[in-house]
């Protein structure tokens, strides 16, 4: 009888811990993230910037239309009309602790000379800028000579004599496309 007992015992434990462990298996492979989900995240936010950002260069390409272009990894910016580049400078953009934003904007205002204020600068008489996104502008810079460097606060340096056929050259409404 002792005998019996104890292989039916046995018989149940086997039971139980097999189907302990199969439930673990499932819910272990249920909870697991699929292989394709172990891949990097593909970084769709850029990607649809960098497409809008492709997709506007192509569309002005196509017109007649004025437009200014800025490569953040050249440091250059050239003033376009349609598909005909017109005017080409080094500037300086924004250093890495304050970035010069990506993407496609227009001239929102102009100012022969205004004040620039932010944490750790304030400049008086800034020449020609030209915001096109909040509190970003291309501008004369008078304070400095590192044009091809990024040292800006997120602006667009030029220098002033360039600044200045910028200025006469694009109108408020004229589009910007910033890109890496």
């Amino acid at each position: 009888m002792k005998k019996l007992i104890s292989s039916f015992w046995l018989r149940c434990s086997s039971a139980l811990a097999v189907g302990t462990l199969l439930s673990m298996g499932a819910f272990s492979a249920w909870s697991r993230p699929s292989p394709s989900a172990w891949s990097k995240p593909s970084p769709t936010d850029t990607v649809s910037v960098q497409d809008k950002i492709a997709n506007k260069i192509l569309s002005l390409q196509e017109s007649e239309q004025r437009w200014i272009q800025i490569d953040l990894s050249s440091q250059r910016l050239i003033a376009w009309e349609g598909s005909t580049p017109v005017y080409a400078v080094i500037v300086s953009t924004g250093k890495r602790a304050t970035p010069t934003r990506v993407g496609t904007f227009a001239v929102k205002t102009k100012h022969v000379s205004t004040r620039m204020t932010g944490p750790g600068y304030d400049v008086s008489n800034v020449p020609h800028t030209m915001y096109y996104h909040r509190g970003y502008a291309i501008h004369g810079a008078y304070w400095h000579k590192k044009f091809g460097t990024p040292v800006s606060h997120g602006c667009i340096n030029v220098a002033v004599d360039h600044a200045k056929w910028l200025f006469k050259w694009a109108a408020v409404g004229t589009p910007v496309v910033v890109h890496d």
